[in-house]
Order: C-alpha cells, then structure tokens, then sequence
C-alpha cells in the first residue's frame, strides 16, 4: 500500500546535538575514547565515517574529552572536519577503562525508544498482500492456487501460520517466496543501547541494505546514518534452534550483546522450519512465544539482571514434515493462526516442473519415459509426487551424462539409474519399457 512505503522510506534526521542523538554523552565519551586508543591520530571526518554521527555532534563530543584533559587536538587546517585529535595521557588510561566496560566500537547505537518508534513506524502490520500480487508472482511457478491463496491471506492475518506436508513439498521454498512480496522497507539500527548496554542488531547475514538515495539520484547525507535502509528481512531458523538462542547474546570477552534472531527479523519473517525436530520441543518453543505473538511485544534481560521490552514484530511461519496432532494437543494447534496443508501434486503439475528443470539442465524431455517414471516407479513403491523430485532426478541425468560425454536425455534407463542413486534402491529391468 503506498502508505505503508511512505512510512519505511523516512528515515529520522540527522541529529545537530549530543541532545538530539538520544544517548547519554558518557556512553559516547567512551565510544569515542576507544575509538581513539584503537585508531591513534584521528580526523574528525574519519571518526564520522566509523561513528555514523554528524561532525556537529563529534565536535561536542571530543571537545568534551578535550575539556577533561583526556584528549587533545594535534592538527587543524582550519576546517572544523579536519580537526585531528589524539588521547592525552590521562585519556589513555580513561579509554582503558572504557575498554574495559566494553569494547564495541563502531557505528553509535539508537535508544531504545527511538528503535520502538522506528519499528511501529516500518511495521508489518501496515503491510498488505493482495491476490493479484500474490497470484502475478507465483505465475510461472507451480503450485496449488488454494495454497496460495490461503498462504495470501494467512500473511495479512499477522497471526502464526504451520505449514504442514512432507519433506520436499516446497514448504520452505513457498514462505520465502511470500516474504520477498512484503511491500516496503525497514530502517534497521546497527546497535541500540538499554540499560547502559550495547546490543548489536545489523547483521550483513541478514540485512540487505538498500542504498539512500534522493530523487536527484545523489546520496542522502541528511538522514541519521546509524540506521540502515534494508529490505524486508527474512530468518529461517532449523534444526540448530535453542531455547537459548531466543534470548540476548553476551559476549564475556567484548562484553556488547547480539540480538536475538526474532529482534533482527522485526518488520520481516522468521521461519522455523522443521519444527518438531529441533532441541526444544514444539510446546516449549510456542510457550515461550505466546506473548511476543499474541501482544507483539518481547521481553529480554541484560545479564546485570535488567529487564525490557522489545517490540516483536514479524510475521512467524512454523514449516513442519509432521501431522499437526503428532505435534500437540488441539489446545495448543489453536495458537497457530492459520494452518495450511502443502502435500503431493498431481501428475500434470509434476510433469509440468519435470519439464522446467529438464529446460534449466538442458536435458532432453521424452513423454513415454515420464510416463513410464510414474507407472512404474512411483506407483509401485507408493513415492508420492513432490516438488523436490524433478530437479534432483533431472540433475542426476546430467551428472551421468557429462561422466559419460553423452548427451543428456530423458530415457527409462537414465531415469532408473537416477532413481537407484537418489533413493538408494535396486535398479530393476527396463529392455521392456516403452
């Protein structure tokens, strides 16, 4: 909805002022005197380019730690940019000590107030999914259109979806496919500071930032920098998902923390694929999720004990290969929003993405060998007809093509062959097959 753009493409303004930043000038002291200890000699304009603050407010800043006899200046040509300072004596004893409360340097973090604002401000509530959209993106992609219009509509419920299905039905593949059709943007923080202490939010792992850039085509320079312009972020979180993990990460040795992953997926996705096979049981994972889901707010705690609030604010698809009652109790299964079924196809869309992947291999297609595939070997061994198949088989063709210096086709023994090694069952007589 172009509302919803108007809101993720403002971005805060640049602070003019210590008081404008929204930190406590301590805070930055510290980050700057380490920032000095760890460069030496350093200009004003290269400490903007690692602070992401204005000089305006580096100039308070130093100034600040100038007037402690903590630093001093020891180069000018007269621009207030090219200012250049370095630690006194005192500063660095001052710097150590800050080294020793914490090591982040980096970009400044935001408060934590003005991280909630921006989040409400990007919110994916404000995001809707249209069928038309829905529909024109997944146009040359097959797939069940009462799957996909119920996914549409579990998207706009912003409550948690299942996906339900056998491995290899495309329950992954569907859900990130959504998240990429979320309109808008999201402004992420590279840190945000609670309670004294630094959290780091960005994660190049995740964030996809999206340049600033004004309608003249030139680089935005009056935005506050700290933040970044990012797509809509999308987390998938397996087998490897901890209960742990779900909480703020200290690092003993910096002494800074990460966020957890639903923090840095705030405005986008976070999938949970497999669930069931996880350490932590499914009943566990979602007790410890009512709240975040149910009033989109999380709460968090330093390790000095100190305890926030975070907003919680992303769509949540559950992906799992089991049935929805071997999972829990119909008490619990009420939770999730909106429980959607993704399972075999039939035979005309499985030859229809048979072809596809034969197109993207270069392998050629043959119709009596497809249907000999399905007569006589997905029928008698009860294998049913998954989205995963094709392009794995078709790619075993390949692979023994290239081996053989042959070109690629599909035949009934090719197609054996490929079966034997994928599903690691015996190859069987094929001289009579059409």
């Amino acid at each position: 909805m172009p509302a919803g753009r108007a809101r993720a493409d403002s971005l805060p303004h640049a602070p003019k002022s210590v008081a404008e930043s929204g930190l406590d000038a301590a805070m930055l002291a510290d980050l700057a005197a380490r920032l000095l200890m760890q460069r030496g000699r350093l200009r004003l304009n290269r400490a903007a380019e690692v602070l992401r603050l204005p000089i305006s407010v580096l100039v308070e800043v130093f100034e600040g730690l100038r007037g402690q006899k903590l630093a001093q200046v020891c180069g000018h040509s007269g621009v207030s940019s090219e200012v250049e300072y370095e630690l006194t004596e005192g500063g660095h004893g001052f710097a150590r000590e800050a080294f020793g409360r914490c090591q982040y340097v980096g970009p400044a973090p935001v408060s934590l107030a003005d991280y909630k604002d921006m989040v409400g401000r990007h919110s994916i509530r404000h995001q809707r999914l249209d069928a038309a959209t829905v529909r024109a993106s997944f146009a040359d992609i097959v797939i069940d259109p009462l799957v996909l219009d119920q996914m549409g509509a579990a998207m706009n419920s912003g409550r948690a979806i299942l996906i339900y299905g056998p491995a290899g039905s495309g329950k992954t593949f569907l859900a990130e496919h959504l998240a990429g059709l979320l309109p808008g943007e999201v402004a992420v923080p590279h840190a945000i500071t609670v309670g004294g202490e630094i959290v780091q939010v960005f994660d190049p792992l995740i964030h996809q930032p999206i340049e600033g850039v004004r309608t003249d085509g030139l680089i935005r320079r009056d935005v506050d920098e700290r933040w970044q312009r990012c797509r809509r972020p999308v987390v998938i979180a397996g087998g490897e998902l901890t209960l742990p993990m779900l909480d703020l990460q200290f690092d003993p040795g910096t002494r800074f923390y990460q966020a957890p992953p639903h923090v840095k997926a705030n405005g986008g996705l976070f999938v949970v694929d497999d669930l069931g096979r996880q350490m932590v049981s499914p009943r566990e994972l979602m007790n410890r999720w009512i709240v975040p889901l149910d009033r989109d707010r999380d709460y968090l705690s330093l390790h000095t004990g100190f305890k926030f609030v975070v907003p919680f604010d992303l769509a949540v698809i559950f992906s799992t290969n089991l049935q929805p009652q071997d999972l829990a109790d119909e008490a619990f299964l009420r939770r999730f929003g909106y429980k959607v079924h993704l399972g075999p196809m039939p035979a005309a869309d499985y030859r229809r993405i048979f072809r596809e992947a034969c197109a993207q291999f270069e392998v050629q297609f043959d119709d009596a060998a497809f249907d000999w595939l399905l007569a006589e070997r997905h029928v008698p061994e009860g294998r049913p007809l998954l989205a995963c198949y094709p392009r794995d088989l078709v790619g075993r063709i390949r692979d023994f093509a290239l081996y053989e210096g042959c070109m690629p086709s599909v035949t009934c023994d090719a197609l054996d062959r490929a079966w034997t090694t994928y599903f690691c069952t015996p190859g069987s007589d094929t001289s009579t097959a059409a």
